[in-house]
């Protein structure tokens, strides 16, 4: 694996790791952040398959738009579009005020960020854990 893509991947797994300590977390949870977190966590996984491919990636927040940069190669990820276009808006809608998540919208963008992690880590010939 590409030091880049090893970087990217790290970032990913951190992030995915603080998202579920948060969601499940018993005293004082914060949802919003636990959905940010799993948002960041398909953007630099997705950033590490671009990486890895030598795709030159936007700088952007927007998972579908990283998505159609790869789905030539990748076309078994066109299924998860729905998802990552939903988890693209935690990038931002509830990092302010005006909205904030909850524990159902942490658990839901836990489960799609665990269920994508892992098609995104085969992808990368990652073992799954």
């Amino acid at each position: 694996m590409k030091p880049a893509v090893s970087e990217w991947v790290e970032k990913a797994e951190a992030d995915f790791v603080s998202a579920q300590r948060e969601a499940r977390a018993r005293k004082s949870p914060n949802y919003d952040l636990a959905c940010f977190l799993c948002q960041q966590s398909l953007e630099k996984y997705l950033k590490a398959i671009h990486q890895q491919e030598g795709i030159v990636f936007p700088k952007t927040h927007n998972l579908v738009c990283l998505l159609d940069q790869v789905i030539g190669k990748y076309p078994q990820l066109e299924i998860w579009r729905p998802q990552l276009e939903r988890m693209s808006s935690y990038a931002v809608i509830f990092r302010y005020p005006g909205e904030s998540s909850n524990k159902e919208h942490a658990l839901e963008a836990l489960k799609w960020c665990k269920d994508i992690r892992k098609v995104f880590r085969d992808v990368l010939g990652i073992t799954n854990a």
